[in-house]
C-alpha cells in the first residue's frame, strides 16, 4: 500500500477476495469559515476518490470471479451497498469501468509481481523464485479463476478493441521489464550472451501464461508444476558458465 500523502487518502492494492475497507475521518474542524470550506470541498473531493477506489476493486473481484461480460452492476452496488447513481457518476457505462479496471487495478496488481522478482542483482534466481511461490500458493480462488489478464485476453480481445489495446499494454509492460532484467543480467556476466533476452522474455511470459491456463481449466495444481519443471530447466540453462 503507498502513501500519498500525510492526510490523503491511502488506496489499497487490490487482492482477489480483498474487500475495500477505507474510511475517512478529519482530525479537526478549523473555525476559520474559508478555510472550514476548503477543507470541506477537499473532503467531499477525498471521500469521491475512495468512492470511486471502492467501486473499483469490487469491479475488480466481481470480474475475476466471473468474467467481464458476465459481471453483474447489481452484484457489485449490492456489495458496497452504494446506488447505480454513485456508480455511474465515476463510470458512464459498463465498458468504461471494465476498461478502468485493467488500467488502475489488473495493470498495478501484476506489474508488481514481476517488479518483485525481477528486481533484484540476479534476475533469473528472482523469476525462479517467484514461479515457485506462485506453484506453492497455486489454490482455491487463484486456482480457480487463474489469471485475470490471461481470462480477459481470451474473452475480450476478440470481441473490444478497447479491452484488447489495453491487455497489450500490460503484456508489454510485463515484456519491458523481463526484457530489461535479463539485458542488465547480461551485461553484468550472468547470463549468456548468445541469447535474445526479448526473445526469453516471450517465452517466460508464454510459458507462465500456459501452464496457469492449463492448471485453471483442470483444477488441478500438480499440472502447474509440471509444466514449469521445463522452465526452470531453461532458466538454469541461461546462466553464463565460468570460464
Amino acid at each position: 500500500m503507498a502513501e500519498r500523502g500525510k492526510n490523503e487518502n491511502v488506496r489499497e492494492i487490490w487482492e482477489p477476495g480483498q474487500k475495500p475497507r477505507i474510511k475517512l475521518s478529519l482530525a479537526c474542524k478549523p473555525t476559520d469559515r474559508s478555510v472550514y470550506l476548503r477543507v470541506m470541498v477537499n473532503q467531499r473531493q477525498i471521500q469521491a476518490e475512495i468512492t470511486r477506489d471502492n467501486i473499483l476493486s469490487a469491479a475488480a473481484e466481481e470480474i475475476y470471479r466471473v468474467g467481464f461480460q458476465a459481471a453483474s452492476i447489481a452484484e457489485i452496488l449490492k456489495n458496497l451497498g452504494i446506488s447505480k447513481g454513485a456508480l455511474y457518476h465515476h463510470f458512464p457505462s459498463k465498458q468504461a469501468l471494465g476498461y478502468a479496471v485493467i488500467d488502475d487495478i489488473f495493470y498495478t496488481a501484476t506489474d508488481e509481481l514481476w517488479e518483485s522478482a525481477l528486481n533484484q542483482e540476479d534476475p533469473i534466481l528472482g523469476l525462479r523464485e517467484m514461479i515457485e511461490e506462485k506453484a506453492d500458493k497455486l489454490e482455491g480462488r487463484s486456482l480457480h479463476c487463474g489469471c485475470p489478464i490471461n481470462n480477459l485476453a481470451q474473452e475480450m480481445s476478440p470481441v473490444d478493441e478497447g479491452f484488447r489495446l489495453r491487455i497489450e499494454k500490460v503484456y508489454a509492460n510485463w515484456h519491458r521489464r523481463v526484457h530489461n532484467a535479463l539485458a542488465g543480467a547480461q551485461q553484468r556476466g550472468l547470463m549468456r550472451d548468445d541469447v535474445d533476452a526479448s526473445e526469453v522474455a516471450y517465452f517466460i511470459i508464454a510459458c507462465m501464461q500456459g501452464a496457469t491456463g492449463l492448471a485453471k481449466n483442470a483444477q488441478n495444481c500438480n499440472i502447474f508444476k509440471a509444466a514449469i519443471k521445463g522452465l526452470m530447466t531453461y532458466l538454469d540453462d541461461l546462466r553464463k558458465q565460468p570460464g
